[in-house]
Formats: C-alpha cells, sequence, structure tokens
C-alpha cells in the first residue's frame, strides 16, 4: 500500500470519528474537539491531493498546501473563540447576574 492510500485512509477515519463525535455528543467541549478532529481529517484530505501531483513525477500542487495553512490558522483561531465563548456561558450560569 503507498503512502498516498495510508495517509488518505487515515483522513477517512478522522473524518468519521469526527463526524460521529459532531453528531453524538451533547458536551459543547466535545463537540469542539469533534469538529477540529474532521477539520484535521479534512486538512489531511487537502494533503493527499497535493501530493498526488508530486507522486506522478509533477511537482506539488501549492494552492492545496496555502489552504491547509490558512484553514490551520482560521481553526486554531475559531476554536479559540469557541472556548472563550464556552467558558463564558459556564461563567454565566454559575453566577446570573444581578437586576
Amino acid at each position: 500500500m503507498s503512502e498516498t492510500a495510508i495517509y488518505g485512509l487515515t483522513a477517512a477515519a478522522l473524518i468519521g470519528i469526527g463526524l460521529y463525535g459532531v453528531l453524538t455528543h451533547a458536551e459543547p467541549l466535545r463537540r469542539i474537539l469533534a469538529f477540529n478532529l474532521l477539520g484535521g481529517g479534512v486538512f489531511l484530505v487537502f494533503g493527499v491531493v497535493a501530493r498526488r501531483g508530486a507522486g506522478a513525477g509533477f511537482d506539488g500542487d501549492p494552492v492545496p498546501q496555502a489552504i491547509i495553512i490558512t484553514g490551520i490558522v482560521v481553526a486554531f483561531a475559531a476554536t479559540t473563540l469557541a472556548v472563550a465563548l464556552l467558558l463564558r456561558l459556564a461563567k454565566l450560569r454559575e453566577d446570573p447576574p444581578h437586576d
């Protein structure tokens, strides 16, 4: 089995596990983590697509690589925002505002 096939199968497994976690877990933090796992699988799929061109004797396609790097930065920012909102929600549930 080639490297590309192994990476492709790993990407499919990550996407499947992440999608299962997003759909089945009710806890918000677990959903955030499952969504990150799903995103990691998608990034790996883009990497496999970029690698296929290099495996055929061509240069690797830089566009999927640029999308992966940009996606990682955006995913990190979105995860940070989601966790911050989750912490804020937990704080509001503990100490309701007094009128």
